[in-house]
């Protein structure tokens, strides 16, 4: 009897799983999804702050001021594109030299509605968006988009950038 129970109890419990352990579908109306969670609105305080922070940054970038743009950055930066690679802080100061000096037109503008800004607790924030980089290439402009993630380090009313990823160029 005990048996039988048990293999009843087994039965069941398999019967809810496919041949690769995946749970069957569900039925169209039993149980929705979660929704997905809110983005941060854009008038919240941090979202306002990681915003200014950003129009400052690439002011500095907009400028080919390497000192003031490199200020934003923190000493234990890791940069990681798609194109180049892994780079450290004094990496990433170079190259931003050298992008200046080969394309002394280049600007940077955000994409208009792609900036995302999510709280990390205890830490700062993440900062998501897609850019727009222009210089003009044989006579004509050369505009191109990729898209960014940043983690900014808050310390003592301080914010700086401690990692980047940089992709989709």
């Amino acid at each position: 009897m005990r048996s039988t129970l048990v293999i009843l109890l087994l039965l069941a419990a398999l019967s809810s799983t496919t041949a690769h352990g995946q749970s069957t579908p569900r039925k169209p109306g039993t149980t929705s999804p979660p929704p997905p969670a809110p983005k941060p609105a854009p008038n919240n305080e941090l979202y306002q702050t990681v915003a200014r922070l950003d129009t400052e940054m690439f002011a500095a970038f907009n400028a080919h001021d390497v000192d003031k743009l490199m200020g934003y950055f923190a000493d234990n930066l890791e940069f990681y594109h798609d194109k180049g690679g892994l780079s450290n802080f004094a990496q990433t100061r170079e190259g931003f030299a050298r992008l200046f000096a080969q394309s002394p037109d280049i600007t940077r503008t955000l994409v208009p509605g792609s900036l995302e800004v999510y709280p990390i607790k205890n830490y700062g924030a993440t900062h998501i968006a897609t850019q727009r980089f222009c210089h003009v290439e044989n006579g004509r402009n050369d505009c191109g988009n990729s898209k960014f993630v940043m983690v900014w380090q808050q310390q003592a009313g301080t914010w700086r950038i401690t990692r980047v990823v940089s992709y989709d160029h």
